[in-house]
């Protein structure tokens, strides 16, 4: 496959998996290391990753455009934005102390993303079947302690195939909101933490970025962008219905298969 072939390809693997409970830096790992894909300093992922931050914003654009106007004046716009700063802080600090560890450690260990997978869908399951009735119906409305939790919950996706959007969602029906309003507080939280994870990102493989692979990239980015926008909102309505179980299960088949490969002594 061509190197233009591969990036579309990245690209809308990331877009499809980034905002959904089944890890897309995992399925990146893997798409990858299948494809022979290089990707010196990370570069190339940085960017797949801003076309996906850029795609939730843009189909959240009129209620960020409503926050940001109304803060001066509007309570509830306050509100708002106080909820998810205060689910940022606990990622960002947990970002800044383990990210090295993380990327040059449990990035390299695809036994660890196997490990995540079984166990990421196990958990799905049990909370699915266990969790405590929904007391909050809109995201926007999730209390102060909840949005922390759910941002507590967040840091556990620093481990490769734990996956971010699942960590937030199943941090959030834990915490008492259903599922759809976990699923969008997940989005909400993935902008401001994405944009983080890309600025320190960038900033680290910003030498490695060269006029060569704009073309790459460009493919690449809009791709990723193009995807996630396609996936979203069909997300939420599919999660309404029919809940989560149906990823719980993906990622349990994905990681027995990876242990399965990972025993039978194949390295990708």
């Amino acid at each position: 496959m061509t190197s233009l072939g591969q990036a579309a390809l990245l690209g809308i693997l990331q877009g499809l998996t980034e905002f959904l409970p089944v890890s897309s830096t995992a399925h990146l790992i893997i798409a990858g290391r299948l494809l022979g894909h290089e990707d010196p300093g990370g570069g190339f992922t940085v960017m797949i990753q801003l076309g996906s931050i850029l795609a939730v914003m843009w189909l959240y654009r009129v209620r960020i455009l409503n926050v940001i106007t109304g803060l001066p004046a509007e309570r509830d716009a306050r509100r708002f934005a106080l909820m998810i700063l205060v689910a940022c802080l606990p990622s960002l600090l947990a970002g800044a102390w383990l990210a090295d560890f993380v990327k040059t450690v449990l990035y390299e260990s695809l036994s660890v993303v196997a490990a995540s997978f079984v166990l990421g869908g196990v958990v799905i399951l049990l909370v699915e079947r266990f969790r405590p009735a929904p007391r909050v119906h809109e995201a926007d409305r999730t209390p102060l302690a909840q949005a922390f939790g759910i941002g507590v919950f967040q840091t556990v996706a620093l481990v490769p195939g734990v996956s971010r959007a699942g960590a937030t969602m199943i941090g959030g029906m834990l915490l008492g909101l259903d599922r759809r309003a976990a699923a969008e507080f997940s989005f909400f939280l993935a902008m401001p933490t994405m944009t983080a994870a890309f600025v320190h990102d960038f900033f680290q493989a910003r030498d490695h970025l060269t006029t060569g692979m704009a073309t790459e990239l460009a493919v690449g980015f809009v791709m990723a962008f193009v995807s996630a926008a396609l996936v979203v909102r069909p997300f939420l309505g599919f999660v309404s219905r029919s809940g989560f179980g149906p990823f719980a299960w993906y990622r349990i088949g994905i990681g027995l298969a990876l242990v399965a490969a990972i025993a039978a002594g194949w390295s990708l």
